[in-house]
């Protein structure tokens, strides 16, 4: 059983962001990258399978610049056998669909039995990718996975939901998308990280692919939030009701 991981290089979730002063987008130069929180813990999840013998290989997917790299070799570190990338300029934003289009490609070619990645990137935070692939596939979803179990030729995805837990039966191939709770990433060795640079890595293109990654939305502006203002007292509950009428407008 073959498992498909993508993986995205993002800013690391410990930096604090700058937008540019263009408003144009963040500013990302000298800036510490990593691993998408989530895509790291799909990535352990698809080597706790391949350890309890359901999957005979892993394989790590990411699309962007050449750079990615290093997040493929780190996703191999973790215990992928080995990794694709999609090569695009760095001038081209990469959007969901565009994305979903390009797995959608991978999985035609290689034939995976199961695709897992992160419920949704920390950059864009779009929540999008994972239901894309679903779509353009035509295979089951299990979102928000908290629980991964392989059971023959079906995988049950325990996901969480408003009310609490609901777990979903789905017939193999399948896509999931892993929640926060569904594991904890392992500590890459640094035997590990020598291995990674022997596994494999394939670089390919999007025309490689027959895929058109021309973005089709476009970030008229970007802002930061505003900053928050400081607290005032009020004398009684009839002040603060009135405030909270007059410059609040909550109520």
């Amino acid at each position: 059983m073959k498992v498909l991981v993508p993986v995205k290089r993002v800013v690391d979730y410990n930096v604090k962001v700058r937008v540019k002063s263009d408003g144009t987008g963040v500013d990302i130069a000298n800036v510490k990258m990593s691993m998408n929180p989530f895509d790291e813990i799909a990535v352990e999840e698809a080597v706790r399978l391949k350890e309890k013998g359901a999957v005979t290989e892993v394989i790590a997917v990411s699309c962007g610049v050449p750079q990615c790299q290093e997040t493929l070799r780190t996703a191999m570190a973790i215990g992928a056998d080995r990794a694709i990338l999609v090569e695009t300029p760095a001038d081209v934003e990469l959007q969901p669909l565009a994305v979903a289009k390009l797995l959608k490609a991978l999985v035609d070619k290689e034939g995976p039995s199961l695709v897992i990645l992160g419920k949704q990137a920390i950059d864009d935070d779009c929540n999008q990718t994972g239901q894309m692939l679903a779509a353009l596939t035509g295979m089951p979803q299990g979102t928000f996975a908290s629980k991964v179990e392989v059971a023959g030729d079906k995988v049950n995805v325990t996901r969480e939901v408003d009310g609490g837990l609901e777990t979903v039966a789905l017939s193999l191939p399948a896509v999931v998308t892993t929640d926060l709770r569904l594991n904890e990433p392992r500590y890459v060795t640094l035997p590990n990280i020598m291995k990674a640079k022997k596994k494999p890595l394939d670089v390919v293109k999007p025309a490689d692919l027959g895929v058109d990654v021309t973005p089709r939305i476009k970030t008229l502006k970007v802002s930061e939030p505003p900053k928050r203002g400081a607290g005032v007292k009020v004398a009684d509950v009839a002040a603060l009701v009135t405030k909270l009428k007059t410059e609040a407008k909550v109520i």
